[in-house]
């Protein structure tokens, strides 16, 4: 009889019979089965996020309104662009617990052109509007499941056909509609989608306040509502959410007329109602994202040249029903 040396099995002394060697094998195997059914839970999770049926995040870019929210542009022609990565590597559930680890990746870039009407109309305002073409790349990729999903190109874009902008002595104000075209790339089946497969309107407004008369210091806070209709093909409605970004920020006069701002930054956003549709469960409804982010912020301005350039970086931290990670911004316009 063949016998191996057993230090924990106090009733054989010691020694492993053969009905022990079968009743610890099995356990191993019974253990080994909860294991593996437990990392294919998480695995199923994180599938689950790349599917139709999930909503972990608004339309709206976090972050890239966060400083001169409230500022309305000079008259005529601004292009801007902006590089916005967002990289996450934690799923939290609903009470903010890591479920799953991974990396989920998202860059875009932002193309926006904005027109600023020269005259003002009655009330003070200047009208103007913008529309953004944005070229994106996402992937999301989990510790045990390997590569989930990724797909890049022409996303879904946006326009803002009515803005209203006021610049009185120490506040800007802005106050906009806009809606998100599902341009991008949409498949209930596929794994490569860069769009959402549903229109969304939005109510924003951005306001600047200049805590100091010459203008250096100030606050800023841009809010959006997003209303997002009903997805294409899965007649799933996503819930809507609110959006805040803000930041405190101070200038700095450097040669000329340039100045250099520098600041906190951060932003927020909760998601308001409840998403239905065909196989929403009662617990899928329920499951409200929240989000949150800080973090620093700067801002070249060279009037001479008529351009700006911006970097933001933003640590989230205390997330819900999402994921968590990180996101670097670096912007960039000229007017003409």
């Amino acid at each position: 009889m063949n016998i191996v040396s057993c230090p924990g099995c106090e009733p054989c002394a010691g020694l492993l019979t053969s009905n022990h060697r079968k009743d610890h094998i099995t356990k191993n195997l019974i253990l080994e089965i909860l294991s593996s059914a437990a990392l294919r839970i998480v695995a199923c999770a994180l599938i689950g996020l790349a599917q139709v049926q999930a909503q972990v995040r608004g339309v709206y870019p976090l972050g890239m309104s966060a400083t001169n929210s409230g500022v309305t542009p000079e008259p005529g022609f601004t292009y801007s662009n902006q590089l916005l990565i967002y990289s996450r590597n934690q799923l939290k559930d609903p009470d903010g617990h890591v479920i799953a680890t991974g990396n989920n990746s998202v860059i875009m870039d932002m193309n926006t052109l904005t027109w600023v009407s020269k005259k003002e109309i009655p009330g003070g305002a200047k009208f103007s509007m913008s529309a953004t073409f944005p070229i994106a790349n996402n992937s999301l990729t989990s510790d045990v499941a390997g590569q989930i999903s990724g797909g890049g190109g022409f996303a879904d874009s946006y326009y803002q056909p009515f803005i209203l902008g006021w610049d009185c002595n120490r506040v800007a104000i802005r106050t906009i509609y806009g809606f998100l075209a599902p341009t991008g790339r949409f498949r209930s089946d596929a794994n490569d989608n860069v769009g959402s497969g549903y229109w969304t309107q939005t109510l924003a407004s951005g306001q600047t306040f200049y805590l100091t008369e010459n203008k250096a210091t100030s606050v800023s806070a841009f809010q959006m509502y997003e209303f997002h209709s009903t997805q294409d093909r899965t007649n799933i409605h996503p819930g809507q959410n609110i959006d805040l970004d803000y930041s405190l920020t101070h200038s700095l006069t450097l040669r000329g007329k340039s100045r250099l701002q520098v600041g906190l930054v951060g932003y927020n956003q909760w998601q308001t109602t409840d998403k239905s549709g065909p196989g929403i469960t009662d617990q899928q409804a329920k499951a409200h994202y929240k989000v949150n982010a800080i973090g620093v912020g700067s801002n070249l301005m060279l009037p001479a040249q008529r351009v700006s350039i911006g970097f933001k970086y933003f640590k989230e931290f205390a997330n819900r029903a999402t994921f968590q990670g990180y996101s670097i911004q670096f912007s960039g316009s000229i007017h003409f």
